[in-house]
């Protein structure tokens, strides 16, 4: 497996338009893009800082995962994204290796990214999403 870079942190909030204070005004990072996904109940303002970006994860339903998180005090650094070269035989590998998949498959995650989380309990407790970046750029 190779991995070319950290993608991204993910940090789950209560409102990424409130974050956007913090992260614009206070740490004077330029806004990437915000993201919606319709068939999930998220927003994502990414953040990209050299090679790599911050992304903000905010739940847009009270019953969401993310926007529960936050209510239970779990908000904060929620995972960590290494961008892979190729993202079916990086699963295969960890998991040959017997590390735990929680997605068996890929999925489609922010800007068209081929996505997949391995399980924490395999990784020392890290939540670790590997993402495979398009071969077309994204355009929200």
């Amino acid at each position: 497996m190779k991995i070319k870079r950290i993608e991204h942190v993910g940090v789950v909030v209560k409102d990424v338009e409130a974050s956007r204070k913090l992260w614009e005004g206070c740490f004077g990072i330029k806004l990437g893009e915000v993201e919606t996904n319709p068939h999930r109940p998220v927003k994502l303002a990414l953040y990209p800082v050299g090679e790599s970006m911050v992304e903000l994860i905010a739940g847009t339903t009270p019953d969401s995962k993310h926007a529960k998180m936050v209510a239970e005090g779990k908000g904060g650094i929620n995972h960590l994204c290494f961008e892979v070269e190729n993202i079916d035989d990086a699963l295969a590998e960890l998991k040959a290796k017997g590390i735990p998949l929680l997605d068996q498959t890929p999925r489609i995650g922010h800007a068209g990214c081929r996505i997949a989380f391995l399980d924490p309990a395999g990784t020392e407790g890290c939540l670790i999403e590997l993402a495979e970046l398009p071969a077309e750029p994204h355009h929200a």
